[in-house]
């Protein structure tokens, strides 16, 4: 792959992805790059073109458009020649996948440590979905855009892709947009110098340094799921693990290390994505109000993938029901009228946020849902679910303004029937899912799903 050196050093450069289209964004790509040699004389930056139709040629563009179709073009794609008798949208997907090979060939063949594009709405578009797709967490992610004011969702997605809003378009050169590339040149330089810090120092065995071989203990990163109204349970949980790793008992042999996911929609996917990426160790499904938005129609769905990874993926984990009577939308006035004509229990939590209670029928689905996935598990004997019966919330505990036994026993009932026979263990508590009880309770069924898991492997 070629690409334009500043200068020699006697230290590990810096090597940092362009992306933009050269047909049109030529002099500003140019611009950008010319920055960040400023901010890193010594770096190699690689200007690769993106562009849909054919652009310029320049000696600083690395991967030119035409050398991008063929080396990267998916074998049962058209010929590069005949793009410009396609729609727009196959085009986009078409080199869309070809930018996506470029990426995932220069992270294996060469040390790249971070990735910068300029783009409009479409380019924003091919350049973030390249980077989902291509790119690990925690590698810097930066697009200079001018849709980055608006609703980043589409383009972030559960992804660490950072946005800045080119406050001009980026279509001539100004004051404004070259102090916006300046500021975006030294953003990602200092965030590839922090990667890069971070890849020199690791250890190659997460988990497995010297300290640890030494003490006997082996790290386990936990993926923790939270929502407002089961804030105090993950508290709990998190500060008995963490002080587990400290202990000289026997439980001492882990050193836990605590992610929570705020189960807001992209919340739920991150976490089934690290998962995928072998990135979480056992995971503590605390709450699952994202799948009761799939299947009522609320606003933080996570989709139809949600509760699955673990799952495949057979690492240890405890599924409890926090907030599954909780269905969430947006400020009062975006509540649909079924809900109220349906006479259900409303509670507005603050001017950007309004709950629905669940209905007794509803909480069969979520139940059949939860069924449905966990059926699938590739080792059922390190999987448990914990049911607590004293409330799914700090909303529906006894006096809450949630509460609601007989939807919540709809929804046990479900479950206990649906993984009846499976080999699967579900348990019934009796505490809330906030009863400082309930939570050590959970963090200890971890614990042990963990060392039967050990010892299974073991043999």
């Amino acid at each position: 792959m070629s690409a334009t050196t500043s200068s020699t050093t006697s230290q590990r450069p810096l090597s940092i992805l362009i992306l933009g289209t050269c047909d049109t964004k030529l002099p500003q790509l140019l611009h950008l790059r010319s920055r960040i040699l400023t901010h890193a004389p010594a770096a190699i930056t690689i200007l690769i073109d993106i562009s849909t139709k054919p652009a310029p040629s320049h000696p600083l563009i690395s991967i030119p458009q035409a050398d991008l179709f063929r080396r990267y073009r998916p074998s049962h794609s058209v010929d590069p020649s005949d793009l410009s008798n396609l729609p727009r949208s196959q085009t986009t997907s078409i080199v869309t996948d070809c930018v996506i090979a470029c990426i995932r060939d220069s992270i294996h063949t060469t040390a790249t440590h971070g990735i910068v594009a300029l783009g409009g709405s479409s380019g924003t578009s091919l350049v973030s979905t390249a980077m989902r797709r291509a790119l690990p967490f925690l590698v810097p992610k930066l697009i200079v855009s001018t849709v980055a004011s608006g609703d980043t969702a589409p383009y972030v997605g559960e992804a660490d892709i950072t946005m800045m809003y080119s406050i001009v378009d980026i279509a001539s050169s100004n004051s404004i947009l070259d102090a916006v590339l300046d500021n975006a040149a030294g953003s990602i330089v200092g965030m590839s110098r922090a990667y890069q810090s971070r890849q020199l120092s690791r250890n190659p065995i997460p988990g497995n340094s010297q300290a640890d071989r030494e003490g006997g203990r082996r790290k386990v990163r936990v993926g923790v799921t939270m929502f407002g109204v089961t804030t105090p349970c993950v508290d709990a949980i998190r500060e008995h693990l963490t002080s587990l790793s400290s202990s000289r008992s026997c439980k001492g042999r882990y050193e836990f290390e605590v992610f929570i996911f705020h189960a807001t929609g992209h919340g739920g996917k991150a976490m089934e994505s690290l998962v995928s990426a072998h990135e979480l160790d056992a995971v503590i499904d605390l709450t699952l109000t994202e799948i009761t938005d799939l299947v009522v129609g609320g606003v933080m769905s996570a989709g139809q993938d949600r509760l699955s990874a673990a799952a495949n993926a057979g690492i240890p984990q405890v599924v409890c029901l926090g907030a599954c009577e909780v269905v969430n939308f947006g400020p009062r006035v975006t509540l649909p009228s079924r809900f109220n004509e349906e006479r259900r229990r409303v509670y507005e939590h603050n001017n950007g946020a309004t709950l629905v209670k669940t209905n007794q029928e509803e909480a069969r689905v979520i139940g059949d849902f939860i069924v449905e996935k966990l059926r699938g598990c590739t080792r059922k004997e390190v999987v448990e679910v914990v049911m607590p019966t004293g409330g799914l919330s700090s909303m529906s505990k006894s006096g809450g303004v949630y509460e609601d036994r007989e939807a919540d026993e709809c929804l046990f009932r479900a479950i206990e029937e649906g993984l009846k026979g499976t080999g699967l263990k579900v348990i019934r508590h009796k505490g809330d899912v906030n009863d400082e009880r309930f939570a050590r309770d959970v963090a200890e069924r971890l614990i042990r799903l963990i060392e039967r898991g050990d010892k299974i492997a073991a043999r």
